[in-house]
């Protein structure tokens, strides 16, 4: 329940990177207190529990780990989730506190809910099971889960872009290229998506909140957004809210699960 492997890193490396930040949450140098372990452990052994009686092998699940209201989200961090014998393993893209840097990592259930998150919940989508043996087939190979990443990373990263990529961002093109296996870049992934219907969130934050963020946030650019979309205040940009819906919207999602404290 424990392990976080660095998918980037050689074969067999078995790390817990000082620093790392949790995508979707906040990014402080704080030990979680004993109730926040208690919470996190609890909520996994739930989730567990749930994620057993669906009877999935590979479902994306999200956490609440900023309160993202005014935005009009609920949940800020998606990831894959499978199972290995008896065990659920999370595989998802983390930022490193302080910097613009993502890499891919694997870890157990319990540490996914382990660092203070704004909310003790998490939902999950069941894909269809075709969809499942083809995601299952991506993450379980070195090569093909890492196709999709780049390190380079803006929390509010473009949605069609490929300078940047966000957490959520590289779940969806992973779920692409699963897919559709002829993907070899980002730039097809995206293209497959746009064919198949998908729609970025447009969140609302204007000039003065775009300057102090990337004047004091190195994980949060906006240079990648077009002009025009820009200086108007519509950041587009991939949303675990959103990829619930297109996931609900394109069929590829056959059940859905919300799991609290």
């Amino acid at each position: 329940m424990y392990k976080r492997r660095l998918l980037t890193a050689l074969a067999g490396l078995c790390i817990l990177a000082p620093g790392l930040g949790y995508a979707g949450q906040a990014c402080e140098q704080k030990p979680p207190t004993a109730a926040m372990v208690t919470q996190g452990l609890t909520l996994a052994l739930k989730t567990v529990e749930q994620l057993n009686a669906s009877g999935a092998e590979v479902v994306i699940i999200g956490r609440v780990g900023q309160d993202l209201s005014k935005y009009g989200q609920h949940y800020s961090h998606i990831a894959f989730a499978y199972r290995d014998g008896t065990t659920w393993n999370i595989v998802h893209k983390l930022n490193e506190c302080g910097t613009a840097v993502s890499n891919i990592f694997e870890q157990g259930m319990g540490q996914f809910f382990l660092d203070d998150p704004f909310k003790f919940e998490d939902a999950f989508a069941v894909p269809a099971p075709e969809v499942q043996k083809r995601i299952l087939a991506v993450l379980v190979s070195r090569d093909k889960v890492l196709t999709e990443h780049i390190p380079q990373y803006s929390m509010l990263a473009y949605a069609w872009g490929n300078k940047y990529q966000q957490s959520n961002q590289w779940v969806l093109e992973t779920l692409a290229l699963a897919m559709e296996p002829q993907i070899t870049n980002r730039e097809q992934a995206q293209a497959w998506l746009k064919f198949k219907g998908y729609e970025p969130a447009t969140l609302n934050i204007g000039p003065m909140t775009r300057l102090g963020a990337r004047m004091f946030k190195a994980n949060i650019a906006f240079d990648d957004h077009p002009n025009e979309k820009r200086f108007s205040d519509r950041i587009e940009t991939v949303t675990a809210d959103s990829v619930f819906d297109f996931l609900k919207k394109s069929g590829l999602g056959i059940g859905y699960f919300t799991v609290n404290l």
